[in-house]
């Protein structure tokens, strides 16, 4: 007899439900590409065999799932990789291995707002290497969710650091939508790692 449930590769152990999406993390491994990973996850949550999961890249090389009202994205650092799929919602991921960063505020300065350059300077060292991360995690998983990821422009869109520590979206590129109509999650999914989604409602054509 013909085991007709399909067996997965790959498991992503970790889980969690936010609104209208659902993400999952685990190991990345070492020279496999992050799609064949994100994969059978994808299917499987979706209720489909792996191989019949309609994934494919559109011009600019964002994820696309040919499946109505459903959108995916993923990202790797170090070794994990962590996967996000929405519903009737466009979404990016971000993850992002905490690490030194001694040129963060070079960086801040060349790539980001004034203001966000400003924030990060203003702060203890202890705590401006997290901060930067933070603040790049959460352009990137907009910009991700958005479709043209780093190449839009780090600067196209500007975050407030907030009196709790986090970062709120407070200006952007029109062709983002307003600030108002993103929502971000930044969260740890394990120990050395910051993790960020972003998403929208799908915009309809005027």
């Amino acid at each position: 007899m013909v085991d007709a449930k399909p067996r997965f590769m790959f498991s992503l152990p970790g889980r969690l439900a936010i609104g209208p999406v659902r993400c999952a993390w685990g190991p990345h491994l070492r020279g496999t590409p992050a799609e064949a990973l994100a994969r059978p996850w994808l299917a499987e949550t979706l209720g489909l065999p792996a191989p019949e999961l309609p994934l494919r890249r559109d011009a600019h090389g964002r994820p696309r799932l040919d499946v109505a009202g459903v959108d995916a994205s993923w990202s790797h650092s170090g070794e994990h990789l962590l996967v996000a799929l929405g519903h009737d919602v466009q979404v990016g991921a971000d993850l992002e291995l905490l690490r030194p960063r001694p040129r963060a505020l070079e960086l801040a300065a060349r790539f980001f707002a004034p203001d966000e350059a400003r924030a990060l300077a203003a702060l203890p060292a202890d705590a401006r290497e997290q901060a930067f991360v933070q603040l790049w995690c959460a352009k990137e998983a907009v910009l991700k969710a958005h479709g043209r990821g780093l190449a839009f422009g780090l600067h196209r869109l500007a975050f407030a650091r907030r009196g709790d520590g986090c970062w709120a979206l407070v200006a952007c590129d029109p062709a983002l939508g307003t600030p108002a109509d993103w929502t971000l999650h930044a969260f740890t999914p394990m120990p050395g790692y910051l993790g960020s989604l972003a998403w929208r409602p799908v915009p309809h054509p005027m």
